[in-house]
C-alpha cells in the first residue's frame, strides 16, 4: 500500500508516549517523505502523487496529517489496537444533490411563496440587497441561487440594467488574465505554484465524477493559478482549491437540473463553460478578499480563529474543553482544517452550498460567523466526544464525523444554534475570555 520505506510505524501506539499528538506525529513522520526525484519527474510527467507534499508549510502538514489520519488503513490499525469498533465507511454518493432538485416532492405553498418573493426582489430595477440577505439567511431556492449568489458576493450590481454589461466586462477581464498569465505556469518563478495546484486538483472531491473530468480539472487549474499570481501576498495555499467547488456547482446548476455529479461539462457550449469558469473565479475572489489573512504567511487568520474557538468552547461547554485537555487534544489538530476549508471536508457538498447561502447573507459570514458555526458543530457531537477516552479515538472521531446523510434540516439546526451563540457571545467577548 505504501512505497518502500514510507510505511508508517505504529508499533508504539499502545504506549503512553503515543497518547499525545506530538509523539504520534513523530511515530509516523516518515509517511510524508517523498523521493527527491519527484520534482524532476513532474515536468516530464505531471501526475499527482498519492502521498504528502514537498513543501512542508505548517498548513500542509496539518492537512496532510488530517488526510492521512482519515485513511482507512490508519483507522483500522488504530481501532484494532484500541479495541474500538470499526465505523463503516459510507461512500460519498449524491453529495451535490439538493432537496429542491428535480425528482423531489412538489414544491409546498410556503416554498412557492418564498421563490416568488425572491423573483420579485431580483426583478426590481434596483434589488434591495438587505431584503435579499434577510430572505437568503434561511436558504435560497435553487432556481434563483446562481443570480442571488452573484449579487450577495458583490460580483453583480444591484441595478438590473447594468448586470449584463458588468458580466460581459468581468468575464472578458478574466480571460484577459488567462491570455496574459497562464502561459507562465511553467516559468521557473511559478512552476512550484502550478505544481502544487496540479497535485491538489485531483484530491478535490475525489469520489464525485464531475470533478475528475479533465475539462473540469483544467478549469480549476486556471482559476487557482490566476488567483495565486494576482495575490502574491498569499499565493496558492492548499485548501483554496476546495473553495472553488460550491461556486462551480451552483453556476453549473443554471444549465443542469439532474445528476450534476455525472454531468459531462464538455458537452456544454464553449461560451457557457467559459461563463461558468469566469463567474466562479470572481465569486471565489470576492470570498477570499474577506479571509485572505487565513492564507498569508503563517496563516495568522486561521490561528487566531482556532484560538478564539478554544476560548469560546471553554465557556460554552467546559466538559468538552476539559476532556480535550485531559487527553491532550489540541484544537489546532482538528479545527485548523475547519477554518482552512470552511468545514468543506466535514460536510457533504450539498450542505456546504446551503451553509454558504447563510454565510453570504450574514455580515462577515465566512470569517466572523463561521467561528460560531464551528463551535455549534463541535457541540453537536458532544455525546460522542465525551464517550471517547483516548487521544487516537478522539482525533479519529473529529476527523471523520458522520455527516454523510446530512441535509438542509441538519444545516438549518446548526445555523440556528450558531446564531444563538453569536447573539449570546459576539457582543460580550468577556463572556468567553478567561
Amino acid at each position: 500500500m505504501y512505497p518502500k520505506d514510507t510505511k508508517p510505524k505504529f508499533n508504539n501506539l499502545k504506549s503512553k508516549k503515543a497518547s499525545s499528538f506530538h509523539e504520534f506525529a513523530r511515530s509516523t513522520n516518515d509517511a510524508w517523505d517523498i523521493d527527491d526525484e519527484e520534482d524532476e519527474d513532474f515536468l516530464r510527467n505531471p501526475s499527482p502523487t498519492p502521498l504528502g507534499l514537498h513543501s512542508r508549510s505548517f498548513s500542509c502538514y496539518i492537512i496532510e496529517f488530517s488526510n492521512f489520519f482519515s485513511s482507512s488503513a490508519v483507522r483500522s490499525t488504530l481501532q484494532k489496537q484500541q479495541s474500538l469498533p470499526v465505523r463503516p465507511i459510507i461512500p460519498l454518493v449524491a453529495r451535490i444533490s439538493d432537496q429542491n432538485a428535480s425528482g423531489a416532492p412538489p414544491m409546498t405553498v410556503r416554498e412557492k411563496s418564498r421563490l416568488d418573493k425572491f423573483r420579485q426582489l431580483l426583478a426590481s430595477p434596483n434589488t434591495d440587497l438587505e431584503e435579499l440577505r434577510k430572505h437568503s439567511w434561511s436558504g435560497i431556492p435553487r432556481e434563483v441561487r446562481p443570480i442571488t449568489w452573484r449579487l450577495l458576493s458583490g460580483y453583480l450590481p444591484a441595478n438590473k440594467e447594468r448586470r449584463e454589461l458588468v458580466l460581459k466586462r468581468k468575464r472578458d477581464e478574466y480571460f484577459g488574465f488567462i491570455e496574459q498569465y497562464y502561459h507562465s505556469r511553467t516559468d521557473e518563478h511559478y512552476k512550484d505554484t502550478y505544481r502544487q495546484i496540479h497535485i491538489d486538483i485531483p484530491r478535490t472531491n475525489p469520489l464525485i465524477p464531475l470533478f475528475q473530468q479533465p475539462a473540469v480539472q483544467e478549469v480549476f487549474e486556471r482559476i487557482l493559478f490566476i488567483w495565486a499570481i494576482r495575490h502574491p501576498a498569499s499565493g496558492y495555499v492548499q485548501g483554496i482549491n476546495d473553495l472553488v467547488t460550491p461556486f462551480f456547482v451552483v453556476f453549473l446548476s443554471e444549465f443542469v437540473t439532474e445528476d450534476v455529479e455525472n454531468f459531462e461539462v464538455a458537452a456544454l457550449p464553449l461560451d457557457t463553460q467559459r461563463n461558468i469558469e469566469a463567474d466562479s473565479f470572481w465569486c471565489m475572489s470576492k470570498l477570499l478578499d474577506g479571509i485572505q489573512d487565513n492564507y498569508t504567511f503563517a496563516q495568522p487568520g486561521i490561528q487566531n480563529k482556532v484560538k478564539a474557538l478554544e476560548e469560546l468552547v471553554s465557556r460554552i461547554d467546559e466538559d468538552i474543553h476539559n476532556h480535550f485537555k485531559r487527553y491532550e487534544v489540541e484544537y489546532l489538530q482538528f479545527a485548523f482544517r475547519w477554518m482552512n476549508n470552511l468545514l468543506m471536508r466535514e460536510l457533504p457538498l450539498r450542505c456546504t452550498i446551503r451553509l454558504w447561502d447563510t454565510y453570504q447573507a450574514e455580515a462577515e459570514g465566512f470569517s466572523h460567523f463561521h467561528l460560531y458555526v464551528c463551535a455549534a458543530f463541535l457541540i453537536e457531537w458532544r455525546k460522542e466526544i465525551l464517550s471517547m477516552i483516548d487521544f487516537q479515538g478522539l482525533l479519529m472521531l473529529l476527523q471523520n464525523l458522520p455527516t454523510i446523510h446530512w441535509g438542509n434540516e441538519e444545516v438549518g439546526l446548526l445555523l440556528a444554534e450558531a446564531y444563538r451563540l453569536k447573539y449570546m457571545f459576539a457582543d460580550a467577548p468577556s463572556h468567553y475570555k478567561r
